[in-house]
């Protein structure tokens, strides 16, 4: 057990409260906050989670987290070690992009001035089969019983039939009606532009403070939230009588994303615990942190859902 584990422990047993006890008031799992009272981070997601988690504990049981880090530094990993070798990765793989990409340069040349030489050949071809075609059908067929052929007006063939007044009139409804089609078409369309500007929803910042901020959502019939992982991160769901929808990883690779229905939900909280690595999304509207993730990386969002009252039928 080390020393900041025994120091835990001890304001956890000083409050009379089980491992139990602290699962259901900080959401971190049994295991995570046994781990962390005998030092053992081995079954921690990563390093990142041993800071978050420590600060949860201590929290719930009275301490000051940032006295608690600054006396045992040298017992804490280190963050920074994870967020080096991920940047690490996404240089090599920026290196091999770019290499792949500039032999792809080098070729394209080659490829477009081949396929131009093959399309002129082409061209030349079908011009000189088209001329050979047109000579071939001006050529007079032979007359053995010296027929004589007569010719018929071309303006003649094409001559259209003289109209009555019956087919004009009926061409005249036939016009009306697709007048009429044309403006109860665009009148829809005009309805339904004016129908989508008025029930845009509005997603608005109401407070922050530290690491929490809240939301109102307004103006939409449904509440449904997407959480996207672009890395690895920590999340827990849940709405405002504190019943937990979905906690656990996100990973880039892995489980990358949830998606809830919260329409029947006026409150809902989202902890995020890497705000730089997850994404929200509300009815596909991608919510913009409004605290800044390189500030603080653990973050609670409130969103308060205000439903929009039935449309009467028209």
């Amino acid at each position: 057990m080390t020393e900041i584990g025994n120091r835990l422990k001890e304001a956890r047993l000083a409050k009379g409260l089980s491992l139990d006890d602290l699962q259901g008031m900080t959401k971190i799992q049994k295991r995570y906050l046994l781990g962390i009272e005998e030092g053992n981070y081995s079954s921690m997601p990563g390093n990142f989670y041993v800071r978050a988690f420590i600060k949860q504990y201590a929290e719930a049981v009275g301490l000051e987290a940032d006295v608690l880090f600054e006396e045992f530094k040298g017992e804490i990993p280190n963050a920074a070690n994870d967020d080096l070798t991920g940047q690490l990765s996404r240089v090599q793989s920026r290196k091999n992009f770019s290499e792949t990409s500039s032999k792809v340069l080098d070729i394209l040349p080659k490829l477009l001035i081949g396929v131009f030489i093959v399309g002129a050949f082409v061209f030349v071809w079908y011009f000189l089969a088209q001329r050979d075609a047109g000579d071939t059908a001006k050529e007079p067929a032979p007359n053995d019983n010296n027929q004589v052929t007569y010719e018929v007006s071309e303006d003649l063939a094409k001559e259209e039939p003289v109209k009555t007044e019956k087919d004009t009139q009926q061409d005249t409804k036939a016009e009306s009606k697709k007048v009429n089609e044309k403006k109860t078409k665009d009148k829809e369309k005009d309805s339904a532009k004016e129908d989508t500007t008025k029930t845009k929803q509005e997603l608005t910042v109401k407070q922050t403070q530290g690491d929490e901020s809240s939301f109102e959502l307004t103006n939409a019939e449904k509440f449904e939230l997407k959480l996207v992982s672009t890395g690895e991160t920590w999340v827990n769901v849940k709405n405002g009588k504190g019943y937990s929808f979905f906690q656990g990883m996100l990973q880039k690779g892995g489980t990358e994303s949830q998606t809830f229905d919260l329409s029947q939900e006026t409150d809902v909280v989202i902890v995020v615990g890497n705000t730089t690595a997850t994404e929200i999304y509300v009815n596909n509207q991608k919510l913009e942190y409004a605290i800044n993730p390189s500030d603080v990386v653990r973050q609670d969002i409130a969103i308060h859902y205000v439903k929009s009252e039935a449309k009467p039928e028209q």
